[in-house]
């Protein structure tokens, strides 16, 4: 997609919402100007302490779930029996809505940063490994063959074979999952915690009633999705630059 046409996309909203504030005209819909005037005021403040606690716990959860998730579904992926001993737990599991868990997990872990990190791990964590599994399972067996054939061995294939062939399947998840993710930080960014968008964005409009600050998070909470969405777009085309070859 173009940066043009993601500009006018991005300015055909802000209209919207300016056409809808001045229609409604009340304080819970304040325009976007007041929005993005309180929005700099304030992530040089308060919201940009709430705005790092909150990305320090979706980049944590991220790269602890690439770690563990890539290695675990090349080795499904390779090995059938493997795959028939977890495939059947990875079934029940996977189509979960990894939500119901969270008060589980803070009853188990606490209410710190661990419980939060772990729970986006879970969503991470079940999305990389299918994916992954999936695309190891589709190497052509004549490939592993042909480089086996010239002395390589299980570290040569990792770096040469499995992980190439799996790098896409692995950034493709990321960027399916990082909505949900975000989705899910807020939530649990609610319960009994005083850092993160989540609890800024509910303490301002539920407790406070200040709207544009509560807007303000919002804002800062999509710009953080958005931007690790952009992130991983981009690590996606530099590294995976053959899927994007027309």
């Amino acid at each position: 997609m173009k940066r043009s046409h993601t500009f006018w996309a991005l300015l055909a909203l802000m209209g919207a919402w300016q056409a809808l504030a001045m229609v409604i005209q009340r304080p819970i819909l304040p325009s976007p100007v007041v929005v993005l005037g309180v929005f700099f005021a304030e992530i040089f403040g308060e919201l940009g302490g709430h705005f790092l606690a909150s990305l320090w716990r979706v980049t944590a959860s991220m790269v602890i779930s690439i770690l563990l998730a890539a290695p675990a579904g090349l080795a499904l992926g390779q090995s059938q029996r493997l795959n028939q001993i977890f495939a059947p737990v990875i079934y029940l599991l996977y189509p979960i809505p990894k939500v119901v868990f969270v008060p589980i997990v803070a009853l188990f872990l606490g209410i710190n940063d661990l419980s939060k990190i772990v729970m986006i791990f879970l969503i991470l964590f079940f999305q990389i490994l299918v994916l992954v599994r999936d695309q190891a399972e589709g190497i052509r067996p004549e490939l592993v063959y042909s480089v086996r054939s010239l002395g390589a061995g299980r570290r040569a294939l990792f770096r040469f074979v499995y992980w190439p062939a799996s790098l896409p399947a692995v950034l493709t998840a990321v960027r399916q999952s990082i909505g949900t993710a975000v989705a899910v930080l807020y939530v649990v960014e609610l319960v009994a915690t005083s850092r993160g968008l989540g609890y800024y964005i509910y303490i301002h409009g539920s407790t406070f009633m200040d709207y544009s600050k509560m807007y303000a998070g919002v804002l800062a909470m999509s710009l953080l999705g958005l931007g690790l969405y952009f992130l991983a777009d981009v690590l996606h085309r530099r590294l995976c630059p053959w899927q994007f070859i027309r």
